[in-house]
């Protein structure tokens, strides 16, 4: 990205993306070439997954380095937009950045294209119970404990299925556990569908999952995609132990289940299967939250507030 700045122009700010350590160090040689303020986005704690992954060992000559380097571009940013308040305590507390520059601000969704249909376009096969997850097959997430909640109720409640659509590294693995398990109730749409098309899915659902995996410590960051379950107005079952399960159960939007908990995530697709009118009140109740905190309309504002009270700030210091 370096080799842009010649063809840049005037430029009143600079915010880096993912992944935050990476991005920071262009970020920072135009912050200094346009003598502008650098700021990042933290979708992700890149150096802690790379200890999660055992990439690199905690206490390690390299695990020093990369994180007094991860210290120092952090430390250098103006201010610092992480996706979750999850973030919040290991960037102040591990890297020690000021917490007048950390500023929340969420993912977002777009409330156009995110949004409820009338309960005649929701479920055209009325006899099915549809559980979906829509996403990225990737190691974040258990498909395991979805697959043997789908194989106990394949044998208590026939109406029940579970649809599992995106890509990634899992989707064979996905395929074939389902196949060793002799599963009918299970349906795998394995490519990429636009934002629309994702929409339409969700809609089509009568429950939405998001399966994540046991770490071994609680889930920091809130995926996107929660945001989109929200806003099309359906219950959430959400495995996690951590901020997602915190945030469903702040706004009153779903249940939450232990990660690897087959039989717990089975009962609670039953219990919302049987109490309709309780299922969608918590639809509801993520709708009414995502149109009054995370639309992206919203999103951007606070974004575009925060920059320029930065480039306010930058301008008054430069006098």
């Amino acid at each position: 990205s370096l080799f842009a700045i010649p063809l840049v122009g005037k430029v009143d700010v600079i915010w880096a993306a993912n992944p935050d350590v990476v991005a920071m160090v262009p970020a920072l040689a135009y912050g200094l070439i346009k003598r502008r303020p650098a700021t990042t986005n933290v979708d992700d704690l890149a150096i802690e997954d790379l200890y999660d992954l055992n990439l690199i060992k905690r206490g390690s000559v390299s695990a020093s380095i990369i994180g007094l380097l991860a210290k120092l571009l952090y430390n250098k940013m103006k201010a610092i937009t992480p996706i979750s308040t999850g973030y919040v305590s290991p960037l102040i507390e591990k890297y020690g950045v000021d917490r007048k520059r950390v500023h929340v601000v969420y993912g977002g969704v777009d409330l156009n294209i995110f949004k409820p249909k009338s309960s005649e376009q929701n479920n055209p096969k009325k006899d099915e119970f549809i559980v979906l997850y829509s996403g990225a097959f990737s190691i974040a997430y258990d498909f395991n404990q979805v697959l043997n909640a789908a194989k106990i109720l394949e044998e208590k409640d026939s109406k029940v299925k579970f649809i599992l659509q995106g890509k990634g590294e899992l989707v064979n693995q996905i395929k074939s556990s389902i196949k060793r398990l002799g599963l009918k109730n299970v349906v795998v749409i394995d490519e990429l569908l636009s934002r629309e098309e994702v929409a339409e899915l969700l809609n089509k659902a009568d429950v939405l999952i998001q399966p994540l995996g046991d770490c071994g410590k609680p889930h920091l960051g809130i995926s996107t995609k929660l945001y989109e379950y929200q806003a099309v107005g359906k219950p959430i079952i959400c495995c996690s132990a951590g901020q997602p399960a915190k945030y469903v159960k702040e706004t009153r939007s779903g249940i939450i289940v232990k990660p690897g908990d087959y039989e717990a995530l089975a009962k609670a697709v039953i219990w919302l299967k049987e109490n309709p009118k309780l299922a969608l009140e918590m639809g509801e109740n993520g709708r009414r939250y995502v149109e009054k905190e995370a639309s992206i309309e919203t999103i951007g504002l606070k974004m575009k507030q925060i920059l320029q009270a930065l480039i306010v700030k930058h301008c008054k210091s430069t006098l």
